[in-house]
């Protein structure tokens, strides 16, 4: 593996873009592989995420100055140096000359031709033709958001997630988002309590849950999905973390069960864009209605684990109405929520999707991911 962080970030990108490699599990273990010292590979992280991240805007300047699309490894160096001269703000004799040196010899005359036209617009300042491309997203992803949330949350929340993920720790030294810990917090679920996590992997929302006494049973539909659940309750010494296989939609346990479901669903990720940089390219319109279709079925399946008087929490990290407040909405006409109440939304940064008192929202900012949660109870 290259020694030299352009040239793998350059690998990087290549392998994302045309062999459809995950940037958060590619490029981690490229970076294991390879001989780099700490600093470059926070180096390589930041070019690879943002250059992904920042792709369309990118795209825009590149593609002024050239006569034809090149082959993908030019792209991918183009690319890179285009996100050190305009968004990192390079000085353009150390972007260029560098980036130049990590391509390939067959493509440096272009690399070098094109990057010092870049360096020169970003010197006088470049104008975008409109907010998505600015923004670096998807015509549809922009235009669903601005609908749903109103322009200026929308654009606030796409800045966001163009920014790095913060890490953050848990006072038990575990890496998890703000705004899971506060889902997490939002389960009323303590000492004596028998809680289900029905999709748990990779372990943080149960391991908070058991940490405060509950029993939790922690369930994931793949088995090596599960096996991060294993892990992160050994690393975390939790007894009463009960990791297995099973499938959400045929849960193994008796009707009425469990003091508190937590459904955190699987869901389009559109509030935590910024953890998983090429997710924005990926996703697709009609994903999202077969992803709600799927969110109401869970839902409906929690519905009937929950005991009377227990707490059912419904959890997505998106900010789309279809899924966050479409399969609640599903539930109640099929009556999978017969018997429930709805309770108030947690306390803080949370706020009532639309005035409803069945949904919130968290909104992406500085130290959260954008969050959609829904709570009841059951009171029959």
């Amino acid at each position: 593996m290259s020694d030299d962080p352009r040239r793998l970030a350059i690998t990087a990108l290549v392998r994302i873009d045309t062999e459809g490699a995950y940037a958060n599990v590619a490029l981690p273990q490229m970076l294991a592989d390879s001989d780099l010292d700490q600093r470059d590979r926070g180096f390589v992280t930041e070019l690879v995420y943002g250059s992904t991240r920042r792709r369309r805007a990118l795209d825009h300047v590149i593609d002024r100055y050239l006569m034809q699309d090149p082959p993908p490894t030019a792209r991918a160096a183009l690319r890179l140096g285009a996100y050190q001269l305009i968004e990192l703000g390079t000085p353009p004799h150390a972007a260029v000359s560098a980036t130049v040196s990590a391509a390939p010899k067959r493509f440096r005359g272009l690399v070098n031709a094109i990057l010092r036209k870049v360096a020169t617009a970003a010197a006088a300042g470049i104008e975008y033709p409109g907010s998505a491309i600015e923004l670096s997203y998807p015509d549809w992803i922009a235009d669903l958001l601005r609908d749903e949330l109103g322009s200026d949350a929308a654009a606030q929340a796409m800045r966001t997630m163009n920014k790095p993920a913060t890490v953050h720790r848990r006072d038990d030294g575990y890496v998890q988002d703000p705004s899971s810990q506060l889902v997490a917090a939002a389960v009323p679920a303590g000492p004596g309590d028998l809680v289900l996590d029905m999709c748990a992997a990779p372990g943080g929302k149960a391991t908070a849950l058991a940490a405060r006494g509950a029993r939790v049973m922690a369930a994931d539909l793949r088995k090596s999905r599960v096996g991060l659940v294993a892990s992160n309750r050994s690393a975390l010494g939790l007894d009463d973390l009960h990791p297995l296989v099973a499938d959400g939609l045929a849960a193994p346990f008796r009707p009425a069960s469990f003091d508190a479901v937590l459904l955190d669903a699987p869901c389009s990720g559109l509030g935590a864009l910024r953890r998983r940089p090429d997710a924005r390219w990926r996703i697709q319109p009609g994903d999202i209605a077969n992803l709600a279709d799927l969110q109401a079925e869970l839902l409906s399946e929690a519905a009937g684990l929950v005991k009377t008087g227990g707490t059912l929490v419904y959890s997505v990290c998106t900010l789309t109405r279809a899924e966050t407040t479409g399969p609640i909405e599903a539930a109640l006409a099929s009556g999978a929520l017969e018997g429930f109440e709805p309770q108030p939304p947690p306390q803080g940064a949370w706020q009532p999707r639309d005035g409803s008192a069945n949904s919130a929202l968290l909104l992406p900012d500085d130290d959260h991911d954008g969050m959609g949660i829904s709570l009841w109870r059951r009171i029959t």
